[in-house]
């Protein structure tokens, strides 16, 4: 099992008791992201308490040696989109993705997802609907209209882009 999937197993369960959704769960460079989300949206009052949940378990568990930081933060205005969960979710938006190496076709493609399932996606495009399966997408995520944010004077509206808190590092023992 992957140190991610070692982090993604002791992590879901206090998640899922503090009535959170984990997103994604990332491991680069001794930092330790979490992203976390709400149906309503999520803000300090549930982030603070997750990470010192989520500090206390993996000081227990001690998955990771050496030093590393802690970040637990909302996905944010634009998105990733990594399992077929997200992609579901995301039906109607538009998005943006790149393609595996190899791939037919170009390998950066923007536009409405239509439609996803458990295996693939569509995306209307330009030429039409483009259909791909999961493993051909290397990365991808949601792209947030700016222009929707504009008021009717014209004016940009506040928009929230998350919440992040960073723990501090530990040394390992």
């Amino acid at each position: 099992m992957s140190l991610v999937e070692q982090i993604e197993t002791l992590v879901s369960p206090l998640c899922e008791r503090l009535e959170v959704e984990l997103v994604d769960v990332e491991y680069t460079g001794g930092v330790v992201r979490l992203t976390v989300d709400r149906p309503d949206g999520i803000g300090m009052d549930y982030i603070a308490p997750l990470t010192r949940e989520v500090s206390r378990a993996l000081d227990h568990a001690d998955p990771i040696t050496g030093t590393y930081t802690l970040e637990i933060s909302s996905p944010g205005l634009e998105r990733s989109l990594k399992k077929p969960e997200h992609f579901l979710r995301a039906v109607g938006s538009k998005i943006t993705l790149k393609t595996q190496p190899g791939t037919e076709g170009d390998r950066r493609v923007t536009g409405e997802l239509e439609r996803a399932d458990d295996q693939e996606i569509s995306v209307l495009v330009e030429e039409g609907s483009r259909i791909l399966n999961y493993g051909q997408i290397l990365k991808a995520r949601t792209v947030f209209d700016w222009s929707k944010s504009l008021s009717s004077d014209g004016q940009k509206n506040e928009a929230s882009v998350g919440s992040s808190l960073h723990s501090g590092s530990r040394a390992g023992q």
